[in-house]
């Protein structure tokens, strides 16, 4: 079996040629990058979603990113978010690399460069995390400026109107983890073994959730476009706020905390287990391919 067919990938496709000729120790060096960023980004809504939920089990309300590693300042606590920081900073080296070498494979036609592109918005949006994560370490906080810049720009009606295209994009965003979560598309880029295999549905439901995540931030972002008023708009604790003004707003609260805790072990997984096709073993075998083999033999 070739490395294209072991990852699912058409031995016909344009995708699979550019793979052909590639030499995976090439690339053996952006292994421990990714490592590094996917163990980072799980820490992060490890402990947002840990603290969270834990609030709420003791009748208080469930925290944002900045929020949460603030209540982490001080021992063990400011060890984790040296972690965190560096962590938020491999995973935006990760996706930079990904980007300029095309660890993927994706190439350069029109959805190739998206997929790109997207590389760096992603690794841009987590480096301001690390960033928040510094500021926090250094005594200062960040997200009243934040909200001061973004409400200057609201004052603009072409600003209004870059935000709210924000907005929409943001909301894509959230449509496309949860088509990756629906069609299971993740499958095809980590290796196949007994734990990915079996935490399958888990995996599933995290990436769901953080789809859900992001699709209730851009509509923040899509309202305070329309209201100008930068209040409207924010992140994670933003949108744990607008979802507990729901009914049953606090079931769905813990639900959806449950859910990113799913989303940390998606990343965790990643950590361990994710396929970088230019620099995958060719006898490695994705968990898609594995559980499509399973399934036709099943048939036969």
């Amino acid at each position: 079996m070739s490395l294209a067919e072991s990852l699912s990938i058409k031995p016909d496709s344009r995708r699979a040629k550019r793979l052909e000729d590639v030499n995976p120790e090439d690339f053996a060096w952006a292994i421990p990058i990714m490592r590094a960023g996917y163990s980072g980004r799980g820490l992060v809504y490890l402990v947002v979603a840990g603290v969270s939920l834990w609030s709420i089990l003791h009748g208080g309300q469930a925290e944002g990113t900045s929020e949460a590693m603030q209540s982490l300042q001080g021992g063990w606590g400011t060890a984790v978010i040296v972690l965190i920081a560096l962590g938020m900073l491999a995973y935006a080296v990760w996706r930079l690399v990904d980007c300029i070498w095309d660890l993927e494979a994706y190439g350069r036609g029109g959805k190739g460069l998206i997929a790109r592109a997207g590389m760096l918005v992603t690794g841009g949006a987590h480096l301001g995390i690390g960033v928040l994560a510094a500021t926090l370490l250094i005594g200062r906080s960040g997200g009243s400026s934040g909200k001061q810049m973004l409400d200057s720009v609201l004052q603009n009606p072409a600003g209004q109107i870059a935000v709210g295209i924000a907005g929409v994009l943001t909301v894509a965003a959230g449509g496309f983890y949860l088509m990756k979560a629906v069609k299971e598309k993740y499958r095809n880029h980590l290796k196949a073994n007994h734990f990915t295999t079996h935490w399958n549905a888990a995996l599933k439901a995290g990436l769901a959730a953080q789809g859900v995540v992001i699709g209730i931030i851009g509509m923040l972002i899509c309202y305070a476009a329309l209201q100008a008023n930068a209040s409207e708009a924010g992140g994670l604790g933003s949108a744990f706020d607008w979802l507990q003004g729901q009914v049953y707003g606090r079931v769905l609260v813990g639900l959806l905390c449950l859910g990113l805790l799913g989303f940390a072990l998606f990343c965790f997984v990643n950590a361990a287990y994710r396929i970088i096709p230019k620099a995958a073993d060719p006898g490695i075998e994705s968990l898609g391919a594995s559980l499509r083999a399973k399934a036709e033999n099943a048939t036969s």
